[in-house]
């Protein structure tokens, strides 16, 4: 029972396809609050699916996803921030014409309460608030070490700094389920690093619930608390980093040869 209480999201028979093609077949799983849950599998396991159901892009055709023990597939991706379900991007959606602060505000935009007029008008309130979120902001900009490239266009930043800019608007949507899809795809070692330990403080310090999609298994190992792989979109295997690296299945097809005999020394 005190499983259950614990459980924040519960995946449940999820399939959806496309045509003829199963995206996803009777995927489930669960994942506690405070927890750092990573999805792993080749191109086309149907990870970024199950991300586009969480989020509200895909609704399953059949199966439930259950968040807070409530139904999550009932309410409109418009509706699922308010709920505090944020994420970012396989590919960068920033808005590249605007700063990298203002790219973190729009991350706020459903927590706003003064209403178009109050903003227009400059009321008391609308400052007063204003101010509110711009302390949070700036918080969120120290954290993830932006604070040299705050007003720069956000479309003429290296792409790993892009990337923590799309990190930092999620963040700022104030989640408390942060969906992430490849965080790190495209980054240098020392970036990667950065990213792994922005991402680790924000479940520990943070006390951000995460569901993490990456390719890099070292990352995934040192910082996730369980492991879920995909295969054709079905679950092949799920338990700690440790279980998952013994799975015969996920040591040849997911993790390769070399990977699996460096980790048996």
């Amino acid at each position: 029972m005190n499983e259950i209480v614990n459980e924040l999201l519960q995946v449940k028979n999820v399939s959806l396809s496309f045509g003829g093609l199963r995206a996803l077949n009777n995927v489930s799983f669960s994942v506690r609050r405070g927890e750092l849950f990573s999805i792993i599998g080749p191109n086309g396991a149907g990870k970024t699916t199950i991300l586009n159901c969480l989020s509200g892009r895909y609704r399953p055709q059949r199966g439930g996803i259950l968040y807070g023990g409530e139904d999550l597939a009932a309410r409109p991706a418009s509706a699922r921030t308010k709920i505090g379900v944020a994420r970012t991007f396989q590919n960068l959606a920033l808005f590249s014409h605007m700063s990298v602060l203002d790219n973190i505000l729009v991350g706020r935009h459903h927590l706003l309460r003064t209403g178009f007029l109050g903003g227009a008008f400059r009321t008391a309130a609308a400052k007063k608030e204003e101010i509110a979120h711009r302390r949070e902001i700036e918080q969120i900009i120290d954290f993830l070490e932006l604070q040299s490239v705050r007003h720069s266009p956000a479309g003429a930043l290296p792409y790993g700094i892009r990337k923590r800019v799309e990190l930092a608007r999620a963040v700022a949507a104030r989640p408390r389920l942060l969906l992430l899809d490849e965080p790190m795809a495209g980054m240098n070692l020392d970036e990667k690093e950065d990213m792994a330990r922005f991402v680790a403080e924000l479940n520990e310090e943070w006390n951000m619930t995460i569901i993490m999609i990456e390719h890099d298994m070292s990352v995934v190992m040192d910082i996730s608390e369980r492991v879920l792989a995909l295969d054709f979109g079905e679950v092949v295997a799920e338990g700690a980093p440790s279980e998952i690296l013994q799975h015969e299945r996920v040591k040849t097809a997911y993790l390769g040869a070399e990977f699996s005999a460096r980790n048996e020394e």
